[in-house]
């Protein structure tokens, strides 16, 4: 690192940017503004970050969000004083809730400023709340102060932002004037001597070692036991963050024996082979003749917490016995309050520690009803969406799962999509890497969290998304241009609020269509126009199916737009739950 510095100010932001970029903390995610002049200067001076300059903070926030989803490593967030710090939270919550890795760096005002109306200046001291997992008010530059002070800040910042259970940290860092890099002549040799040996090296200060949360044997035995007894077992698995985790469900779902039921964001629904995979276990529970004869006994529970609300309220209307649940944070993540052991550890050590003790397992009649079930049910979708000339929402989940690319990226905005994704993919579609926002669940920042992701990955991304989302977050399509894949988004447009259709809200005819339904009687098109994105907008399944393909092919970032009618995709959706409905009661 170059010890020249124009000012105090831009020296400690040096410092800062640099104790990053060598903890491998090292993609920027900047909104403009005068008060993080040092920070900014700093970050486009040091040549081994990566950064993405976006206008609107809460865009910036969620890309840095889909950034650390894709990677698991932090992104930093940088932002001037006031409002623009508000409007990162929304992100910082999202991150917080599904524990993903984010560095905030707000620049603030002086503490001589502070409750007195100065401009731009509002209260930034733990304006997150309990949504950071650290908070740090970092003064103004000082050579009172000494350099490491600066430097093991951010050491801990890092690691406080890394170690499980990952999330958002920040940083509040104070600046008075000059902000700009105007040189005042000043040598800092004597003030950064007591750092000569880190600045002449590459590493970071302070370097930390992660804890490994290994199950105990005493406990893992005790498991072996409960598990080695069990007639009627059912394997959850919800979102998971890595490879390795899902290798390791994977084992254990051939070890146990059990029907193992994978959330869409696990990763073990599209592309995988497994036989135990129940894929449909969502429709499954349509049935309430299967649902009381298909409660368990025993639940062994990993990842997050699942989409299907009705496997929700199997778990808890079913009173298993046993409700093992393992992850790696010690947050309750138990919707029903039904759990009876929770386990903290690492999933993929625990899985192997398991493995060794409890051996493979007999398959079992139990396993091959669920098996036969879900196959039956893809015979249905098969017959009511493939062979069905209509482009119905259900279909176009399904036929982005099938003709997606091996590979590639899926993010699945909140409401519909995920649950049309969830319902109707195709088992035997593409192996891809899917990413939801579902710590909150909220639908806004989607597109720039998609953005995010689809850099993190370094792989063109997929992003389902509906019309609501689509218009909360239409300024983030600017993102795309830094992109170096594409994002293709298929949105779709059926002109409102298609989720609230499905709740009892939507009995209340004078007041749904205004105040839930919402339409708004606009199309996309001009958007692409405005952003220099490539534009589709195909009216059957024939014509998506040629415009999904030829938008992977291009290789640019494209929108896809399916317009939809909510009371047709509501019938749609009635319908096929009748079918299976009728054929499971026809079964049983």
């Amino acid at each position: 690192m170059k010890t020249e510095a124009a000012s105090l100010n831009a020296l400690w932001a040096n410092l800062i940017v640099e104790e990053l970029v060598r903890s491998k903390v090292d993609y920027f995610c900047l909104s403009p503004g005068s008060r993080n002049s040092p920070l900014t200067v700093a970050i486009a001076y040091n040549k081994k970050n990566c950064r993405v300059i976006h206008y609107d903070e809460r865009g910036t926030a969620f890309h840095a969000l889909g950034y650390a989803r894709a990677t698991r490593r932090p992104a930093v967030l940088v932002c001037t004083s006031g409002t623009a710090v508000a409007n990162f939270l929304p992100a910082v919550i999202e991150a917080s809730m599904d524990m993903v890795p984010l560095i905030v760096l707000t620049a603030d005002r002086p503490p001589e400023l502070r409750h007195t109306g100065a401009n731009q200046t509002i209260d930034q001291v733990k304006i997150f709340g309990s949504y950071t997992k650290w908070f740090f008010d970092l003064p103004c530059p000082d050579e009172k102060i000494a350099p490491e002070v600066v430097l093991t800040t951010i050491d801990q910042a890092v690691y406080r932002a890394i170690r499980a259970p990952a999330g958002p940290v920040h940083v509040n860092c104070m600046f008075r004037e000059p902000l700009a890099p105007i040189s005042t002549q000043k040598d800092f040799g004597r003030y950064l001597s007591s750092i000569m040996g880190w600045i002449d090296n590459h590493k970071p200060y302070t370097e930390y070692s992660s804890p490994c949360i290994r199950p105990h044997v005493d406990v893992v035995e005790h498991v072996t036991g409960i598990l080695s007894n069990v007639d009627r077992g059912i394997l959850v698995v919800g979102r998971l963050t890595s490879k390795k985790e899902r290798e390791a469900a994977q084992k254990i779902s051939q070890v146990l024996n059990w029907p193992t039921f994978a959330d869409i964001s696990s990763g073990l629904r599209l592309g995988v082979a497994d036989d135990n995979v129940i894929v449909h276990f969502d429709q499954l529970l349509l049935s309430d003749e299967f649902v009381e004869n298909c409660r368990p006994f025993s639940v062994v529970h990993f990842g997050g917490v699942p989409t299907s609300k009705r496997l929700l309220q199997l778990l808890e209307k079913g009173q298993p016995e046993n409700y093992i649940m393992v992850a790696a944070h010690p947050f309750r993540h138990d919707p029903g309050h039904r759990v009876t052991m929770r386990l903290e550890a690492d999933i993929t050590e625990f899985c192997e520690e398991l493995i060794a003790h409890l051996g493979k397992q007999k398959r079992t009649s139990w396993l091959d009803g669920f098996v036969a079930r879900s196959q039956l049910i893809e015979r249905i979708l098969k017959e009511a969406i493939d062979t069905d000339d209509t482009l119905s929402e259900p279909a176009v989940a399904r036929l982005i799962s099938q003709h997606i690319h091996t590979g590639s990226g899926l993010f699945l905005a909140s409401s519909m999509p995920i649950r049309d994704m969830d319902m109707y993919a195709d088992p035997q579609g593409s192996s891809v890497t899917v990413g939801c926002n579902r710590g909150a669940s909220g639908i806004d920042g989607t597109i720039a969290s998609a953005a995010g992701f689809t850099h993190g990955l370094n792989k063109p991304v997929t992003l389902l998304i509906g019309d609501l989302a689509f218009l909360h977050d239409v300024n983030s399509l600017a993102l795309l241009k830094s992109l170096a894949k594409p994002l293709i988004t298929v949105v779709i447009n059926n002109d409102g609020g298609a989720l609230f259709s499905f709740l009892p809200i939507a009995q209340v005819k004078e007041v749904f269509e205004p105040f839930f339904g919402t339409p708004h009687g606009l199309s996309f098109d001009k958007a692409t126009d405005m952003f220099g994105i490539d534009y589709y907008c195909p009216d059957s399944k024939e014509s998506f199916i040629t415009s999904y393909i030829s938008a992977q092919k291009e290789n640019r970032s494209a929108i896809i737009e399916i317009k939809s009618d909510r009371s047709k995709n509501f019938r749609i959706h009635q319908e096929i739950e009748k079918r299976i409905k009728s054929t499971l009661g026809n079964v049983l």
